[in-house]
């Protein structure tokens, strides 16, 4: 197994704090500190996790004076859903052959 890269974003995707951060982007810009507070994460914290996702070019910086605005950068989420996507036939077989079971086992449904 490869170590995960600075810039990969399965590897950015795959923390649960990353994930509520990139849905909490999805509103719009926010400050650093405000995607800290429902975390109750300490502002380093929350600043390592938004790094990894810069790095991954899921979030774009701009500083406004004192602040670090954080916005959604989605594009790259397409390699996340391509890969999910080869797997959208074997999930479809595997739930065909299981409504296929259960219709043998209890009878067709209605």
């Amino acid at each position: 197994m490869r170590p995960p890269q600075d810039n990969d974003v399965f590897h950015a995707i795959a923390h649960p704090a990353r994930r509520a951060i990139l849905v909490r982007l999805r509103e719009g810009e926010v400050a650093a500190s405000a995607l800290a507070e429902p975390f109750g994460m300490t502002l380093s914290a929350v600043s390592q996790h938004l790094r990894t996702l810069e790095e991954a070019e899921l979030v774009r910086v701009r500083r406004d004076g004192r602040h670090r605005l954080y916005e959604l950068r989605p594009q790259k989420l397409r390699e996340v859903v391509a890969w999910v996507d080869e797997f959208a036939a074997f999930f479809s077989q595997r739930l065909d052959a299981l409504g296929t079971y259960l219709d043998k086992k209890h009878g067709k449904r209605r």
